[in-house]
């Protein structure tokens, strides 16, 4: 019952983009599906709550058992029994523990904290979440829109002490229809950007592994580089000095994927320089952010989120809505 796993782009692997049937994962006759939930996450947004709970209860066959723990010996102690693990870590040592399972599912997109492929039982299915792009989707909208409409720039008048500054806004207010994007990671997570932009009248231009030696080319009439690549897959400091030098000086960065993919002193040395004319980063090849990063400094054009592009309370019950429309619950 081996998983036949989806390659997704820039080669990192997401069996939850296909579905159990496809995978060969379906229940064992004679075998009570038994489900363990271990998601105690320290962030708010991504630890099970009472009303996350009520969804995943509502996705599960009646009468299955559910165990819901909040710390790592108790987790251990039901695992034996479970068929269906979903958490944020999970260690190879522990399928030792595991006899029964099945499927073993974390929401995160990121495969880090997971076995790799290769560390992976016959017989069990990894899934990891797809979903993200409905919520980072609106993250990249909203820092495009409060780009372009000026609205950070109205915030640095606030805070400069100008109370009126309408005449000086005028430069800082463009249309976002008629913009041109450029997305590096055309996944699940890159398309689903794409659509919304597409939607209200952005050329699209999407970048996958395949076609990646067209991105620099891409770049000379670019109003938007984003970028939703995963950590896995060869692409430490794709964006580098060539590739922002490929773009418009009215150009804007937006980083929703992972840190590895920017060559930070680049970066910042374009923003220092006034070379782009800004960038909108959630993710740093070191995180938490540290002083000594390039990126820490006061840039013109820089606005840092603390790797919270998918943050709201939809998270979980939307991994979950993804598990039982994919058949990992059965």
């Amino acid at each position: 019952m081996a998983a036949v796993a989806k390659q997704c782009e820039f080669g990192s692997v997401c069996c939850s983009q296909t579905d159990a049937a496809a995978c060969g994962h379906a229940a064992l006759p004679g075998i009570a599906s038994n489900y363990l939930v271990w998601l105690n996450w320290p962030i708010g947004a991504f630890r099970l709550n009472a009303r996350s709970k009520a969804v995943l209860e509502s996705f599960l066959p009646a009468g299955a058992p559910l165990t819901v723990v909040r710390g790592e010996g108790a987790f251990l102690r039901a695992l034996p029994s479970a068929t269906h693990v979903i958490c944020w870590e999970f260690k190879k040592e522990w399928f030792a523990r595991a006899p029964k399972l099945r499927v073993l599912a974390t929401p995160a997109a990121g495969r880090e904290l997971l076995p790799s492929d290769d560390e992976m039982p016959a017989g069990v299915v990894r899934v990891n979440g797809a979903f993200h792009g409905a919520i980072m989707s609106e993250t990249v909208l909203a820092c495009i829109f409060a780009h372009a409409r000026g609205l950070y720039r109205a915030y640095d008048f606030q805070r400069e002490g100008v109370l009126w500054p309408r005449s000086e806004m005028s430069p800082f207010c463009s249309l976002v229809a008629g913009t041109r994007a450029v997305i590096l990671g055309y996944g699940k997570i890159g398309r689903a950007i794409g659509a919304r932009l597409e939607a209200l009248g952005v050329a699209v231009t999407g970048i996958r592994r395949r076609n990646v030696q067209e991105l620099v080319p891409s770049l000379e009439n670019a109003d938007w580089l984003i970028v939703a690549l995963p950590s896995d897959t060869g692409t430490d400091n794709i964006v580098n000095r060539r590739v922002l030098a490929a773009l418009p000086r009215r150009a804007v960065v937006v980083n929703v994927g992972r840190g590895n993919a920017v060559d930070e002193d680049a970066l910042a040395n374009a923003l220092r320089r006034r070379r782009i004319a800004g960038a909108y980063l959630d993710v740093f090849k070191n995180e938490p952010l540290a002083a000594s990063s390039p990126l820490a400094a006061d840039l013109p054009g820089l606005v840092r989120f603390p790797h919270a592009s998918a943050f709201a309370p939809e998270y979980l019950p939307l991994f979950f809505r993804e598990l039982a429309e994919g058949g990992w619950l059965k």
